[in-house]
């Protein structure tokens, strides 16, 4: 199935047959993508007097609990509230689900102190002229380790603070990262990253989301998408997420 829509004045085409899921699927154990010393997730088969959870141990239904973090277990959308006390929550914070997002892919530059971090510079050279309303970046090297990796005490590559608050002055609401955080692991809790793109200190970017944790495989070439984001109706400051790509293409 085939839709239009208009977009900066361009006219674009868009395939709903071919979606990219860029989210990691959840599974029990160690083999999902792990940061901040969460624990590993944990499927848990629930079990009664005369009631077990699982067709294989001869129950009827599986019936499972799931214990997982949603900032340290995979594929997350998180809102201002991760920052700030607030009684808004991710399912509060974003109450549409389709944007068109552009897809870059970035390689971070190392530093004096040994970090990599994505520049401004590395993002602007990359952006089409068109500002997108979701930003999807993807890191170098790319390889299916980034699905279940524990980041965990590895300084990961981070987002300089400038290239968040230019998002946050451009108007890109949302931005989606491989990364486990926009920020360096351990900052001593300033988090300049995150506290730029929701502008904090100035107008409070209530409805923009940062997607931590996702993997765009390498066959998804950079341009134009239509995003569709999706969470669960949870009421905390981040849920586990399920963002869809749908390449644009544009009519001429």
């Amino acid at each position: 199935m085939n839709a239009h829509l208009h977009f900066h004045e361009k006219k674009y085409t868009v395939n709903f047959s071919n979606p990219y899921d860029i989210s990691i699927p959840i599974q029990d154990g160690i083999l999902n993508p792990t940061c901040y010393g969460a624990d590993p997730i944990a499927f848990e088969t629930i079990r009664a007097e005369n009631f077990v959870g699982s067709v294989r141990e001869g129950g009827v239904v599986n019936h499972k609990k799931i214990h997982l973090s949603p900032h340290g277990n995979g594929t997350h959308t998180e809102c201002y509230g991760h920052i700030v006390d607030s009684a808004d929550t991710i399912n509060t914070c974003l109450t549409d689900f389709h944007f068109v997002a552009e897809l870059i892919t970035v390689a971070p530059k190392p530093t004096a102190t040994g970090d990599l971090i994505i520049t401004l510079d590395a993002l602007q050279e990359k952006i089409q002229k068109e500002i997108p309303e979701a930003l999807v970046v993807r890191t170098l090297p790319n390889s299916n380790e980034k699905k279940t990796k524990n980041y965990t005490g590895t300084n990961p590559p981070y987002f300089e603070k400038e290239a968040l608050a230019w998002m946050a002055q451009s108007g890109i609401k949302h931005l989606l990262t491989d990364l486990p955080s926009v920020d360096k692991e351990i900052d001593g809790g300033i988090l300049a990253a995150h506290h730029a793109f929701w502008d904090t200190a100035g107008m409070l970017r209530k409805n923009a989301t940062i997607t931590e944790l996702v993997f765009i495989d390498t066959k998804i070439e950079d341009g134009r998408y239509l995003l569709n984001l999706q969470i669960i109706s949870l009421q905390l400051d981040a849920s586990p997420s399920k963002p869809i790509l749908y390449k644009l293409t544009e009519v001429l």
